[in-house]
């Protein structure tokens, strides 16, 4: 069992930077794949980035890709997205997840309650 908590997500500027945080607790996370998601309100849950055990190997939607980074410290049962050059069309809240497959997008086992992230034009 993992239990993942997230932080970090305000309101932020157009153009601005965030960086979220996802606390594992539980079993370690350094077990697992880890990626981050994303809903929009009235879309579907959406993948936004994915990194392997041991960060040799990292993926990101074509919407985001060059602007956000994932990351991650196994040591510090901790993951991160560090968000760049923020759009309005990043409003979403953002989960974590985990995952024992590199192929999470259908394959979570574990998610993060949320975090809010709100860019204004």
């Amino acid at each position: 069992q993992v239990n993942l908590v997230e932080s970090g997500g305000r309101l932020v500027q157009t153009g601005g930077s965030l960086r979220l945080s996802c606390a594992a607790s539980g079993r370690s996370v350094g077990s697992y794949v880890m990626g981050w998601f994303r809903q929009a309100p009235g879309k579907e849950r959406e993948f936004v980035a994915v990194i392997s055990r041991s960060s040799g190997l990292a993926e990101y939607s074509d919407s985001v890709k060059g602007r956000f980074s994932i990351s991650r410290d196994n040591a510090q049962n901790m993951v991160y997205l560090q968000m760049n050059s923020l759009k309005p069309e990043d409003t979403a809240v953002y989960y974590c997840a985990a995952a024992r497959v590199y192929e999470l997008r259908s394959n979570v086992d574990y998610w993060g309650q949320g975090t809010q992230v709100t860019v204004s034009s």
